[in-house]
Protein backbone atom coordinates (compact mmCIF):
# COMPACT_ATOMS: atom_id res chain seq x y z
CA UNK A 1 0.00 0.00 0.00
CA UNK A 2 2.82 2.40 0.87
CA UNK A 3 4.54 1.64 -2.44
CA UNK A 4 1.32 2.33 -4.38
CA UNK A 5 0.80 5.65 -2.57
CA UNK A 6 4.42 6.66 -3.22
CA UNK A 7 4.12 5.73 -6.92
CA UNK A 8 0.89 7.74 -7.24
CA UNK A 9 2.53 10.74 -5.57
CA UNK A 10 5.49 10.55 -7.96
CA UNK A 11 3.13 10.45 -10.94
CA UNK A 12 1.27 13.53 -9.69
CA UNK A 13 4.55 15.42 -9.23
CA UNK A 14 5.67 14.40 -12.72
CA UNK A 15 2.37 15.54 -14.30
CA UNK A 16 2.57 18.89 -12.45
CA UNK A 17 6.18 19.29 -13.63
CA UNK A 18 5.23 18.65 -17.26
CA UNK A 19 2.36 21.12 -17.09
CA UNK A 20 4.68 24.03 -16.23
CA UNK A 21 7.39 23.14 -18.74
CA UNK A 22 7.68 25.27 -21.91
CA UNK A 23 6.75 23.46 -25.16
CA UNK A 24 10.32 22.90 -26.34
CA UNK A 25 11.27 21.30 -23.01
CA UNK A 26 8.36 18.90 -23.30
CA UNK A 27 9.46 17.99 -26.83
CA UNK A 28 13.00 17.42 -25.57
CA UNK A 29 11.77 15.19 -22.74
CA UNK A 30 9.59 13.22 -25.16
CA UNK A 31 12.48 12.75 -27.61
CA UNK A 32 14.74 11.69 -24.74
CA UNK A 33 12.28 9.02 -23.62
CA UNK A 34 11.91 7.77 -27.21
CA UNK A 35 15.69 7.56 -27.64
CA UNK A 36 15.98 5.50 -24.46
CA UNK A 37 13.48 2.99 -25.83
CA UNK A 38 14.97 2.85 -29.33
CA UNK A 39 17.23 0.07 -30.50
CA UNK A 40 20.87 0.72 -31.34
CA UNK A 41 20.38 0.05 -35.07
CA UNK A 42 17.58 2.67 -35.21
CA UNK A 43 19.84 5.21 -33.54
CA UNK A 44 22.67 4.46 -35.97
CA UNK A 45 20.42 4.89 -39.02
CA UNK A 46 18.90 8.08 -37.60
CA UNK A 47 22.38 9.50 -36.90
CA UNK A 48 23.56 8.68 -40.45
CA UNK A 49 20.52 10.36 -42.01
CA UNK A 50 20.87 13.42 -39.77
CA UNK A 51 24.60 13.79 -40.51
CA UNK A 52 23.92 13.47 -44.24
CA UNK A 53 21.22 16.15 -44.21
CA UNK A 54 23.31 18.56 -42.11
CA UNK A 55 26.33 18.03 -44.38
CA UNK A 56 24.18 18.70 -47.47
CA UNK A 57 22.85 21.91 -45.91
CA UNK A 58 26.34 23.14 -45.02
CA UNK A 59 27.84 22.31 -48.43
CA UNK A 60 24.88 23.47 -50.53
CA UNK A 61 23.97 20.04 -51.92
CA UNK A 62 20.41 19.81 -50.60
CA UNK A 63 19.06 19.53 -54.16
CA UNK A 64 21.21 16.43 -54.69
CA UNK A 65 19.79 14.95 -51.50
CA UNK A 66 16.22 15.54 -52.69
CA UNK A 67 16.99 14.01 -56.10
CA UNK A 68 18.69 11.06 -54.42
CA UNK A 69 15.67 10.43 -52.20
CA UNK A 70 13.36 10.36 -55.21
CA UNK A 71 15.66 8.13 -57.28
CA UNK A 72 16.34 5.78 -54.38
CA UNK A 73 12.62 5.45 -53.69
CA UNK A 74 11.95 4.56 -57.33
CA UNK A 75 14.80 2.02 -57.38
CA UNK A 76 13.59 0.48 -54.11
CA UNK A 77 10.09 -0.08 -55.50
CA UNK A 78 11.46 -1.60 -58.73
CA UNK A 79 13.80 -3.88 -56.78
CA UNK A 80 10.97 -5.01 -54.49
CA UNK A 81 8.82 -5.91 -57.51
CA UNK A 82 11.71 -7.85 -59.07
CA UNK A 83 12.54 -9.68 -55.86
CA UNK A 84 8.88 -10.44 -55.15
CA UNK A 85 8.66 -12.92 -58.01
CA UNK A 86 11.95 -14.64 -57.18
CA UNK A 87 11.29 -14.90 -53.45
CA UNK A 88 7.70 -16.06 -54.05
CA UNK A 89 8.87 -18.84 -56.36
CA UNK A 90 11.54 -20.15 -53.97
CA UNK A 91 9.30 -19.81 -50.92
CA UNK A 92 6.71 -21.83 -52.82
CA UNK A 93 9.28 -24.51 -53.54
CA UNK A 94 10.19 -24.62 -49.85
CA UNK A 95 6.51 -24.91 -48.94
CA UNK A 96 6.05 -27.79 -51.40
CA UNK A 97 9.08 -29.52 -49.92
CA UNK A 98 7.60 -29.06 -46.46
CA UNK A 99 4.17 -30.44 -47.37
CA UNK A 100 5.53 -33.40 -49.31
CA UNK A 101 7.72 -34.47 -46.39
CA UNK A 102 11.04 -33.59 -48.01
CA UNK A 103 11.87 -31.18 -45.20
CA UNK A 104 11.48 -33.94 -42.63
CA UNK A 105 13.73 -36.22 -44.69
CA UNK A 106 16.34 -33.50 -45.00
CA UNK A 107 16.04 -32.82 -41.28
CA UNK A 108 16.68 -36.49 -40.51
CA UNK A 109 19.74 -36.40 -42.80
CA UNK A 110 21.03 -33.45 -40.79
CA UNK A 111 20.71 -35.30 -37.47
CA UNK A 112 24.46 -36.07 -37.11
CA UNK A 113 25.35 -32.43 -37.76
CA UNK A 114 22.65 -31.18 -35.40
CA UNK A 115 23.78 -33.56 -32.63
CA UNK A 116 27.34 -32.30 -33.03
CA UNK A 117 26.34 -28.62 -32.95
CA UNK A 118 23.52 -28.93 -30.42
CA UNK A 119 24.34 -31.89 -28.15
CA UNK A 120 21.73 -30.92 -25.54
CA UNK A 121 18.88 -30.41 -28.03
CA UNK A 122 16.51 -33.32 -28.55
CA UNK A 123 15.21 -34.12 -32.08
CA UNK A 124 11.71 -33.97 -30.59
CA UNK A 125 12.20 -30.38 -29.46
CA UNK A 126 9.73 -27.94 -31.12
CA UNK A 127 12.62 -25.76 -32.32
CA UNK A 128 14.47 -28.64 -34.01
CA UNK A 129 12.53 -28.68 -37.28
CA UNK A 130 12.48 -24.88 -37.50
CA UNK A 131 16.24 -24.81 -37.11
CA UNK A 132 16.73 -27.42 -39.82
CA UNK A 133 14.40 -25.50 -42.14
CA UNK A 134 16.36 -22.32 -41.52
CA UNK A 135 19.72 -23.95 -42.19
CA UNK A 136 18.46 -25.59 -45.41
CA UNK A 137 16.93 -22.31 -46.63
CA UNK A 138 20.21 -20.51 -45.97
CA UNK A 139 22.20 -23.16 -47.82
CA UNK A 140 20.12 -22.71 -50.99
CA UNK A 141 20.45 -18.94 -50.65
CA UNK A 142 16.94 -18.06 -49.50
CA UNK A 143 17.82 -15.64 -46.73
CA UNK A 144 14.35 -14.09 -46.68
CA UNK A 145 12.62 -17.46 -46.54
CA UNK A 146 14.96 -18.49 -43.73
CA UNK A 147 13.94 -15.64 -41.43
CA UNK A 148 10.46 -16.85 -40.28
CA UNK A 149 11.65 -20.33 -39.16
CA UNK A 150 14.64 -18.70 -37.45
CA UNK A 151 12.34 -16.47 -35.42
CA UNK A 152 10.10 -19.42 -34.52
CA UNK A 153 13.13 -21.46 -33.49
CA UNK A 154 14.37 -18.64 -31.25
CA UNK A 155 10.93 -18.34 -29.66
CA UNK A 156 10.89 -22.06 -28.87
CA UNK A 157 14.44 -21.97 -27.51
CA UNK A 158 13.58 -18.94 -25.38
CA UNK A 159 10.86 -20.98 -23.66
CA UNK A 160 13.56 -23.30 -22.27
CA UNK A 161 15.57 -20.31 -21.06
CA UNK A 162 13.13 -19.79 -18.14
CA UNK A 163 12.87 -16.03 -18.56
CA UNK A 164 16.61 -15.42 -18.32
CA UNK A 165 17.90 -12.22 -19.92
CA UNK A 166 21.01 -14.06 -21.12
CA UNK A 167 20.87 -16.23 -24.23
CA UNK A 168 21.28 -19.97 -23.82
CA UNK A 169 24.06 -22.00 -25.47
CA UNK A 170 21.68 -23.25 -28.14
CA UNK A 171 20.51 -19.72 -28.94
CA UNK A 172 24.10 -18.44 -29.24
CA UNK A 173 25.21 -21.31 -31.47
CA UNK A 174 22.13 -21.03 -33.68
CA UNK A 175 22.65 -17.27 -34.05
CA UNK A 176 26.29 -17.75 -35.04
CA UNK A 177 25.37 -20.39 -37.64
CA UNK A 178 22.56 -18.21 -38.94
CA UNK A 179 24.87 -15.24 -39.44
CA UNK A 180 27.61 -17.28 -41.15
CA UNK A 181 25.07 -19.22 -43.30
CA UNK A 182 26.77 -21.45 -45.86
CA UNK A 183 25.24 -20.66 -49.27
CA UNK A 184 25.57 -22.81 -52.37
CA UNK A 185 23.37 -20.61 -54.56
CA UNK A 186 23.10 -16.96 -53.41
CA UNK A 187 19.72 -16.37 -55.03
CA UNK A 188 19.21 -12.89 -53.61
CA UNK A 189 22.63 -11.59 -54.67
CA UNK A 190 22.20 -13.04 -58.17
CA UNK A 191 18.83 -11.26 -58.43
CA UNK A 192 20.38 -7.98 -57.28
CA UNK A 193 23.21 -8.26 -59.80
CA UNK A 194 20.78 -9.07 -62.63
CA UNK A 195 18.53 -6.14 -61.66
CA UNK A 196 21.42 -3.66 -61.76
CA UNK A 197 22.68 -4.78 -65.18
CA UNK A 198 25.47 -7.24 -64.41
CA UNK A 199 26.64 -9.12 -67.51
CA UNK A 200 27.38 -12.26 -65.48
CA UNK A 201 25.13 -12.23 -62.41
CA UNK A 202 25.92 -15.87 -61.58
CA UNK A 203 29.67 -15.20 -61.40
CA UNK A 204 29.22 -14.60 -57.69
CA UNK A 205 28.44 -18.27 -56.99
CA UNK A 206 32.02 -19.58 -56.59
CA UNK A 207 33.33 -16.61 -54.54
CA UNK A 208 30.17 -16.82 -52.44
CA UNK A 209 30.70 -20.51 -51.73
CA UNK A 210 34.34 -19.91 -50.74
CA UNK A 211 33.45 -16.97 -48.46
CA UNK A 212 30.53 -18.72 -46.74
CA UNK A 213 32.50 -21.97 -46.29
CA UNK A 214 35.17 -19.97 -44.44
CA UNK A 215 32.60 -18.10 -42.33
CA UNK A 216 30.74 -21.32 -41.52
CA UNK A 217 33.98 -23.05 -40.53
CA UNK A 218 34.67 -20.23 -38.07
CA UNK A 219 31.07 -20.48 -36.83
CA UNK A 220 31.40 -24.23 -36.22
CA UNK A 221 34.67 -23.64 -34.35
CA UNK A 222 32.95 -21.07 -32.13
CA UNK A 223 30.06 -23.51 -31.59
CA UNK A 224 32.48 -26.18 -30.41
CA UNK A 225 34.15 -23.71 -28.05
CA UNK A 226 30.79 -22.61 -26.63
CA UNK A 227 29.65 -26.20 -26.10
CA UNK A 228 32.92 -27.17 -24.40
CA UNK A 229 32.82 -24.17 -22.09
CA UNK A 230 29.31 -25.13 -21.05
CA UNK A 231 28.11 -21.54 -20.72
Amino acid sequence: LHKAIRRQRQMCIRDRYYSILPPYSRIYSLCKSKIKGASMINLIWAAMILVGIITALLTGHMEDVNAGIIDAGSDAVSLCITMLGIVTMWCGIMKIAERTGLMKKWSSKMSPVMRFLFPRLSPEHPAYEYMCTNIIANIVGLGWAATPPALKAMQELAKDNKGSKSASREMCVFLILNISSLQLIPVNIIAYRATYGSEHPTAIILPGIIATVCSTAVAVLLAVIINKRGK
